[in-house]
């Protein structure tokens, strides 16, 4: 009894705890936010790299380490193997880490200015109210995607924007393009669910494809996607950024394309589709962030 109480977890099980491979899309998200931010880069790489730890392996991991944890006892039945029902996370240390991974968030964004501290809040609680009860988003396609959607894409961004601007608020087209990318982020998690229909069904997971159906959820996604890119090309026309805004037409033209394909099997081409019609959205955000950021 005494050995099981003093157990520590392998540094391995606590590295997969936290999920690496869910860091990137905060971590880009930060870099468009850091380059439409507008500021020479040069004598600033101690904020991008603290920034980026904050984004991805400590908000981003912390917020992964809390779903498995209040995920334990579904997992125990569908994915023994991971950390925590398997026991190489023992006891309440999933728990642990998942709290003291978010008060280690907090210390590190309190180096980056008040911004980044109340990106961080909003990002924590969005962590929590997703995965923990009584709100448990995750349980429902609308809310849970939504969650996602601006603590993936629009509070990373904004973080890399006020961590190149001294901490200080980002100007309005900035925050403008990190919402239309969260809210296109929301289309996205719709087709990332579709991986996983029979599963949800059955543990009373209303994500979208559940509600809606494999073709109506696919087409509502598409959409979800499509229109505010549409938003973003003719805001950086208004911008005088033409170049852009045809930059970036043109990588939504290319999404249409794949997302004729998609339609045409939404359940059997929803993996290929995050593979190649999400690549192209998030290299148009990078392009909108060189827009606003003055860059070619």
């Amino acid at each position: 009894m005494l050995g099981h109480a003093i157990a520590l977890p392998a540094p391995s099980a606590v590295l997969e705890l936290l999920k690496p491979v869910t860091w990137f899309p905060p971590c880009w998200a930060f870099l468009c936010g850091v380059v439409s931010a507008g500021v020479p880069l040069s004598g600033h790489a101690g904020e991008i790299a603290l920034g980026l730890l904050l984004c991805g392996p400590m908000v981003c991991g912390a917020s992964q380490a809390l779903n498995d944890w209040y995920d334990r006892e579904v997992d125990a039945i569908n994915e023994p193997h991971r950390p925590i029902p398997s026991g190489r996370i023992p006891g309440r240390w999933g728990l642990f880490i998942a709290w003291g991974w978010a008060g280690l968030s907090l210390l590190v964004a309190a180096l980056l200015g008040p911004v980044v501290v109340g990106a961080t809040l909003i990002g924590l609680f969005f962590a929590w109210a997703y995965s923990a009860p009584p709100l448990r988003l995750k349980l429902d396609g609308w809310w849970g995607n939504a969650a996602c959607g601006l603590s993936y894409e629009g509070l990373a961004w904004v973080t890399g924007a006020a961590v190149m601007l001294g901490g200080a608020l980002p100007p309005v087209e900035i925050l403008l393009l990190a919402l239309l990318y969260s809210i296109g982020a929301h289309g996205i998690m719709t087709l990332n669910d579709f991986k996983a229909i029979e599963g949800d069904r059955r543990m009373g997971v209303r994500s979208l494809p559940v509600q809606l159906g494999p073709e109506r959820a696919a087409r509502l996604a598409c959409w979800v996607m499509a229109l505010p890119q549409v938003v973003v090309i003719l805001l950086l026309i208004h911008w005088a950024k033409p170049w852009h805004g045809l930059a970036i037409a043109g990588l939504l033209a290319a999404q249409v394309l794949a997302m004729l394909r998609l339609l045409e099997d939404p359940r059997a081409r929803a993996p290929w589709f995050n593979a190649v019609g999400v690549l192209l959205s998030v290299v148009g955000m990078m392009v909108a962030a060189a827009a606003v950021g003055g860059r070619p």
